[in-house]
Formats: C-alpha cells, sequence, structure tokens
C-alpha cells in the first residue's frame, strides 16, 4: 500500500516512480530471447530493403559500371540520366514516351475508383450496422464470398458484359471494374468500424428525426476519419499497384504504369538497360511508397480503433 502512495506522490510532485517495487519497472537486460527477437527484426529488416538498395544504386549507375557486375557496390559517378530517360524516353513497345503517360493514366484510374468504392462500402457497412434491413446477414455473407474468389474466374464474364454496355476498353470500364471488386473488403472493414461505435449515438438521433442520410452524413461519417484512413491507403496501393485489371480492361490508351512497366522491362529491341529499368520501377512504386510514408501512422491509429472488430 505505501508503494502505491509513494507512485502517486512521485508523479503528482513530477519524480521518477521508485523501481525497487517487486512489480515496477525492470532495468533492460540483454537475454537470448531478446537478442533473437533483434536478429529476427534486422534479418527481416535487410531481407525487404536490400532489394530497394540494389534498384536504387543501380539506377543511379551508367551502363558501363552495370557491365562490370559489381551488384552491391555503390556508384563511382552517380547520374541521374537512367530516371530522365525511364520517365521521358523509354520504350513501352512501338512508343517511346517514357512512365509519364502511365502515371497520369494510373491516376485517371486511382482517383475515381479510391473514391467511389470507399463510398459504397461506407454506405453498405452503415446500413448493415445500423439499419439492417431484412436479409442483411445473407446480403453481408454474398458481398464476403465475392472477395475470396479468384479474379480470374471473372475475367471472361466481365470481357462480355462490359462489351454489351460498351465501356470495354474504356476508361469508366476499368473504374467501374476497380469499384466493384473493391466493394467486399471496404464493406467489410466499415461495417465492423460502425459495429463498435456507441449504438445509443444512432439511436438517438432516430428519436430526433434523422433520416438514413441525414445521420449518415452529419452523425456517423465525421466519426469515421480513421477507418477512412485504412480504406484510402487499402485501395490506392491495391489499384495503383494493379496489373491483370489494367492490362485486360483498360485499353491501350489508358494503360497503367504498372503494364507500362511491363513493356519497358521485357522490351527486347536494342541494348537492355538496366539503370534504366530500375528506374522505372522506383518511379512505379513511388506512389504507394509516399501514401506509406505519409500516413502510416493514421493508418496504424486506424486498424487499432476498431477496422478489424467486430
Amino acid at each position: 500500500m505505501s508503494d502505491i502512495v509513494d507512485v502517486k506522490l512521485a508523479v503528482v510532485g513530477g519524480l521518477p516512480p521508485r523501481t525497487d517495487a517487486p512489480w515496477g519497472p525492470k532495468p533492460g537486460r540483454i537475454t537470448p530471447a531478446r537478442i533473437g527477437v533483434y536478429a529476427f527484426l534486422v534479418v527481416a529488416s535487410l531481407f525487404f530493403l536490400m532489394p530497394f538498395y540494389v534498384m536504387l544504386i543501380t539506377s543511379l549507375k551508367p551502363m558501363s559500371e552495370i557491365r562490370l557486375g559489381n551488384l552491391m557496390s555503390l556508384p563511382e559517378v552517380a547520374t541521374i540520366q537512367p530516371w530522365i530517360d525511364a520517365w521521358a524516353h523509354a520504350c513501352t513497345g512501338v512508343d517511346c514516351n517514357g512512365v509519364q503517360v502511365g502515371l497520369f493514366n494510373s491516376l485517371r484510374i486511382l482517383v475515381p475508383s479510391v473514391i467511389l468504392s470507399i463510398a459504397l462500402g461506407a454506405i453498405n457497412g452503415y446500413a448493415l450496422s445500423f439499419w439492417r434491413p431484412r436479409g442483411s446477414n445473407l446480403i453481408f455473407a454474398i458481398l464476403l464470398l465475392g472477395a475470396f474468389i479468384p479474379y480470374q474466374v471473372y475475367l471472361y464474364p466481365l470481357v462480355r458484359m462490359l462489351s454489351v454496355v460498351g465501356l470495354y476498353n474504356r476508361l469508366p470500364g476499368i473504374v467501374a471494374v476497380h469499384t466493384i471488386f473493391g466493394l467486399p473488403i471496404m464493406t467489410l472493414l466499415f461495417r465492423n468500424y460502425y459495429a463498435s461505435l456507441p449504438i445509443d449515438l444512432f439511436k438517438a438521433a432516430r428519436v430526433d428525426g434523422g433520416s438514413f442520410w441525414t445521420i449518415f452524413f452529419y452523425l456517423i461519417l465525421p466519426m469515421s476519419g480513421p477507418i477512412l484512413v485504412v480504406a484510402t491507403i487499402l485501395q490506392v496501393t491495391g489499384i495503383w499497384n494493379d496489373f491483370l485489371f489494367g492490362l485486360i480492361f483498360a485499353g491501350r490508351e489508358n494503360l497503367p504504369m504498372t503494364v507500362l512497366l511491363n513493356n519497358v522491362v521485357n522490351t527486347t529491341t536494342g541494348v537492355r538497360e538496366y539503370n534504366v529499368n530500375m528506374a522505372a520501377t522506383i518511379l512505379t512504386a513511388l506512389v504507394p511508397l509516399l501514401v506509406y510514408f505519409v500516413s502510416g501512422r493514421w493508418f496504424v491509429r486506424g486498424i487499432a480503433s476498431g477496422a478489424v472488430k467486430g
């Protein structure tokens, strides 16, 4: 009892708490378990960082240094010319305009797809969590079932359906595909997050005469900040890194950056420029990396605040 009083007095007075109590914090000690944990973390970090290191230093080397075979060595004469060539001059087939065209195509696909899939997922999760219409559990089960079926199963039916309505090989078609395939996971995230919110808030809003959309926009949506960040990161990463849907549904004029990167790397005419290929690869991965670096902290908070609860 005296130990607890001493700790309270120390906290109030701004003094550090006693550490001689049996339940107090223990000084860090080097143990075999701690050494094993740190060794695993170091190895795992090197496993993921080593390929990026090789790509980065290779993209800064001239071809004369790359031909020497010193894969891990730093460039003796660093140059950014491979980055310029990858951005503006790399050949993606018969065209040699670099990956810049794919960047703008990817953005045109990404922005509406992310907005629509998150908006529809939020509305579905809100309806399934609070309003619960008849058969809502069955609808939710069907939505989740769609997330576990391989995408390849849907390719031919989707090609036929989009051809019938005139959306195949067009920008609205690829946006519709990404929106539809993003609905299951988005609905799951928002439903579980909203299920963790106090139901009394919703009931009070209903008593005050709030309608479906009024409650959603003025009560539920303002409390959805953490899960919106999680959903945005997941959708941005998934849609930006997509290759299969972009190759099949986007059309020649709307090919995303990932498809053009494949064309750059697999171009067989002339000398294979590994430095340009590495620079193009990093440029393609730049947007997801920036998203993680900028909003990674909020992603963890969103997950911890109820994104996987329910």
